[in-house]
């Protein structure tokens, strides 16, 4: 099973650039909700329910600039979750945070059970298929009642099942997964490359 809680790609401190990867997010702030300053948040992580131990919580905003905020409250709407910050009492300064992703430090991650994984451990990892690699995995995508999809980039992209019959073996301290695919998967429904869009463009 693959949690949905998303390691951010964004961020910059003064401890270096693997800085970034030691915080999770865990929603993203979409648009103001209310007049009291409150905000609405889509919701990366498959646990809305640990907003309730949260009382601070990161905020990165377009400019790469993370700072602190306090909880007040919280609840879920239409999908939602619903965010009320501490001196965050208007409208405009709800506004602010639009777009911020909500965060968390990586080390407070839920702890998941045996044969979980987080999608932020899956991404940027290289997936080889029979002790070939095809490409590293960009995306993980959810379907409804459907195997996440491995987004995978190499020569093209490719959408692979994450289903425990293809797997063979994860080492993420390698950032590296083995899979076995059957033959012919790889080929159905890849985007040309570059190379194959000239090669189509060019007459008989």
């Amino acid at each position: 099973m693959v949690e949905k809680e998303h390691q951010t790609g964004h961020g910059k401190s003064p401890s270096g650039a693997g800085a970034a990867a030691e915080f999770i997010t865990i929603a993203k702030v979409i648009k103001t909700q209310g007049r009291l300053g409150e905000v609405a948040a889509t919701l990366f992580t498959d646990f809305p329910e640990r907003f309730a131990g949260r009382k601070r919580l990161l905020l990165l905003d377009q400019k790469d600039q993370r700072r602190e905020l306090e909880l007040e409250d919280y609840w879920f709407h239409k999908g939602h979750v619903v965010l009320k910050f501490q001196g965050v009492d208007s409208i405009s300064d709800a506004e602010t945070l639009v777009g911020c992703e909500v965060q968390i430090p990586r080390v407070e991650r839920t702890e998941l059970e045996a044969g979980e994984i987080y999608v932020s451990d899956l991404i940027g990892c290289a997936v080889y298929d029979a002790g070939r690699e095809i490409g590293k995995i960009q995306n993980v995508q959810f379907g409804a009642g459907e195997a996440p999809l491995l987004v995978i980039r190499g020569e093209k992209e490719h959408l692979v099942p994450f289903v425990t019959e293809y797997i063979e073996n994860i080492v993420f301290q390698q950032q590296r997964v083995e899979m076995k695919l059957p033959q012919g998967m790889l080929e159905l429904d890849a985007p040309l490359t570059a190379e194959e869009k000239q090669r189509q463009k060019k007459p008989d």
